[in-house]
């Protein structure tokens, strides 16, 4: 019997479009923010080092992790376009999301085996796994208009990263629960490791499993894509074309374009935010002991997901009554506030209140922009392009972003002058947003 096939706009197709988020939110959030930057600098003081043999000569741990991540962004915003162009040739861009899903989920168990003695295997399966979960969540992101009604955008946008946290909060309360009290899960030390080491590689492997299981609803229920019409030729190559005639698009989509150019400059700024929360709490804050380092960054990063849930919400409600671009503008201007009051953080209770302040804006400053971009794009089954431009502007920005980001902490040898210099995007990305509905004088 074959499988009836999910309407446009229908509560099972928007519920598993959503649902995605709850299957691979929790690599954003155990793998990127939570477990892996702690396990990654207790590998180096377990051993009592700061630099490791790698790439021919010796590398400290943070501009290492810095480095990988930067080419692994570079590689994303090079591959999403030819992703793009093969699936809308094909009509099946359900089957390149499944790949990268099982790409970084296969990837995030992998790094149950990182290492020191086998850096390059630990540093292959942390790229993979950040491919994997970009690539698939552009692709779920360029089925937003394929699945939903204008009026519908907003809403399941938001419902989308909400059941992400719920789900990735519920994840890292177990792996929380291994990592405090690994004896209770009969996780013990050996001569080769400590427990508390083992539980978190435990929490990878949890991660991978979580992920590709749960996004087997997602992937029941979405469909094939749209096959594009016309002859087939150049089809590997095509995506890059299709970016340019994206780009030439924005001519007569002025308020596209500049919705485009204040998101590339604020997305640079929060996403880079997001990537070195974790590392900036862990080198800044006076912890006092290494386990309450550990405890206190978790409960950090629960903290901003929790929150998040409602702020996902909040922003959504917001954008209904003020509109979506009066809504991003006050959310720029509490994150100018947030990166200077980051400045001045130094006890982990004033960490806890920049977690809580992050969390308002971090789940509805994403759910919003991307959005808003969709309803911005014209009326076209090309949706895959679109998302495409869309997502390697913010790659793009993310490069930038981290790479400023560690040039002025390196040049002034403080995180907390690259928290200010942040600050700047987010200035820039207010002004940006107020020209975006201007009307120009013909």
């Amino acid at each position: 019997m074959a499988k009836a096939i999910a309407i446009k706009g229908s509560k099972k197709l928007l519920n598993a479009w959503a649902f995605y988020d709850w299957a691979n939110s929790v690599y954003s959030l155990v793998i990127a923010s939570a477990i892996f930057p702690i396990f990654y600098g207790a590998l180096f003081r377990v051993a009592e080092i700061d630099k490791v043999a790698v790439f021919g000569g010796e590398i400290a741990r943070a501009p290492l992790i810095s480095y990988v991540t930067s080419a692994a962004f570079l590689f994303i915003a090079i591959i999403t376009p030819l992703l793009s162009g093969i699936a809308d040739y094909l009509g099946n861009k359900r089957i390149f999301m499944k790949f990268f899903c099982y790409l970084g989920g296969l990837s995030c168990m992998g790094l149950y085996w990182f290492s020191l003695e086998h850096i390059y295997l630990g540093l292959t399966c942390y790229f993979f796994g950040l491919v994997g979960f970009w690539v698939s969540f552009a692709i779920n992101n360029s089925y937003l208009p394929d699945i939903a009604f204008p009026e519908q955008q907003d809403g399941i946008s938001a419902k989308g990263f909400s059941m992400g946290y719920i789900g990735s909060v519920l994840l890292l309360l177990f792996n929380l629960a291994m990592v405090l009290n690994p004896g209770a899960f009969g996780i013990e030390s050996d001569a080769g490791e400590v427990a508390e080491i083992k539980a978190m590689k435990y929490s990878f492997l949890s991660v991978g499993i979580w992920w590709i299981v749960f996004s087997q609803y997602t992937f029941y229920h979405l469909p094939k894509g749209f096959k594009k019409e016309g002859e087939r030729k150049n089809i590997v190559l095509n995506g890059f074309k299709e970016l340019k005639g994206v780009w030439y698009q924005l001519g007569e989509q002025l308020r596209l374009k500049r919705y485009l150019g204040a998101f590339f400059v604020y997305s640079m700024a929060v996403q880079t935010v997001m990537l070195i929360a974790t590392y900036f709490g862990e080198e800044e804050i006076n912890w006092g002991s290494d386990g309450e380092r550990t405890t206190g960054l978790i409960v950090s990063i629960l903290v901003i997901q929790i929150v998040a849930i409602f702020g996902a919400t909040l922003t959504a409600r917001a954008s209904r009554a003020f509109g979506n671009i009066k809504t991003l503008i006050v959310i720029n201007l509490l994150w100018i506030f947030i990166c200077i009051y980051a400045y001045f953080v130094v006890s982990p209770l004033d960490f806890y209140i920049a977690a809580a302040c992050v969390g308002v804006v971090m789940g509805g400053i994403q759910a919003l922009s991307r959005s808003t971009y969709s309803k911005f794009i014209p009326e076209t089954k090309d949706t895959t392009s679109f998302f495409s431009f869309y997502d390697v502007a913010e790659k793009i920005g993310i490069v930038i972003g981290t790479f400023l980001y560690g040039f002025v902490a390196q040049f002034t040898g403080s995180m907390r002058n690259a928290t200010i210099f942040l600050g700047l995007f987010f200035i820039i990305g207010v002004l940006l947003l107020t020209r975006v509905n201007k009307k120009t004088l013909s």
